[in-house]
């Protein structure tokens, strides 16, 4: 992970950031109240607002845009709700470098660090280009069934491979790099970016990686062995998972979304992507004191 301050891929930001792309989970209770405070602000910036829901557009004044097509269009994105929005951002945007900056209508998150309170210090430093830039590894997933590929696929948190319709086993072969690691009768499996080993690898006692670790964490799902552990292997790795036998379809969850079902024979290929996801963030943000917050590290005093 590179953290720069008002800076891109080594360079100064020289040209101004006036195109900003807007995704908003209007679930959230404060969002219709933080739309209308948000157009106020980006008219006094004289920013130019995109958005991918026509009513949402209509309600910011912005032009209504696919967010799919953020990547060519826009200087910034704004994801506005949790987490959950985050990673839906970096979905629709898949392969755009394009900066993401998460804020929160609600507690603070792990990937969205600006709190709704702090939004017009989030325009201010966009405008005066006073950020820090963190870009983040992302995991390719290509999937083959008997030997044909079926599909590929981009994690910014998790590959998942497990559950499905029955409560039976299953034996997933894992090799690194072509070498043949361990067979696995377990429930399932799944690979973590760093970002993401702080959110389902964690809850499965996987090791927190900081977004500087080039790895990837690698997790066996309620393995029927006690010699089972976590493992950390580096992101120049070709990680590949065989589903050796199963008398159930496997689910491939990518970021929390199911994707495909996995039959006995299928195998999945996991590399890092040549492509991250770039996050800004304001100037005093740290990583530290947001995982000491989340996980109460420190006490009620926080």
């Amino acid at each position: 992970m590179g953290l720069i301050l008002g800076m891109a891929d080594g360079g100064i930001y020289t040209a101004a950031m006036k195109k900003i792309g807007i995704i908003v989970n209007t679930k959230r209770p404060r969002a219709a109240h933080i739309l209308g405070e948000l157009r106020r602000m980006a008219e006094s910036h004289g920013f130019q607002l995109y958005a991918e829901d026509a009513a949402m557009a209509k309600t910011l004044g912005a032009e209504l845009l696919p967010a799919s097509a953020f990547g060519g269009k826009v200087d910034v994105a704004l994801a506005l709700g949790g987490d959950g929005t985050v990673l839906y951002t970096a979905r629709a945007m898949h392969g755009s470098e394009v900066p993401i900056m998460g804020i929160n209508l609600g507690s603070l998150g792990f990937l969205t660090s600006v709190g709704d309170t702090d939004i017009p210090s989030a325009l201010d430093a966009i405008a005066n280009k006073t950020f820090k830039v963190s870009g983040r590894d992302v995991a390719e997933c290509r999937i083959f069934q008997n030997g044909a590929p079926v599909g590929e696929e981009r994690a910014l948190n998790d590959v998942v491979l497990g559950w499905g319709a029955s409560s039976r086993i299953v034996t997933l072969k894992l090799s690194i790099n072509g070498e043949a690691v361990g067979s696995f009768m377990c429930d399932g499996m799944m690979v973590s970016t760093p970002t993401g080993s702080t959110g389902h690898s964690l809850s499965a006692g996987g090791p927190i990686l900081h977004p500087g670790v080039g790895g990837f964490g690698i997790n066996v799902i309620c393995p029927h062995t006690l010699s089972s552990r976590p493992l950390v292997v580096p992101n120049s790795s070709l990680i590949e998972v065989e589903v050796v036998s199963a008398a159930k379809e496997l689910i491939l969850s990518i970021d929390g979304q199911d994707e495909f079902k996995v039959e006995q024979g299928g195998r999945l290929e996991i590399r890092r992507s040549p492509h991250q996801v770039r996050f800004l963030q304001l100037e005093g943000h740290s990583y530290f004191s947001v995982l000491a917050q989340k996980l109460h590290w420190r006490g009620s005093s926080l």
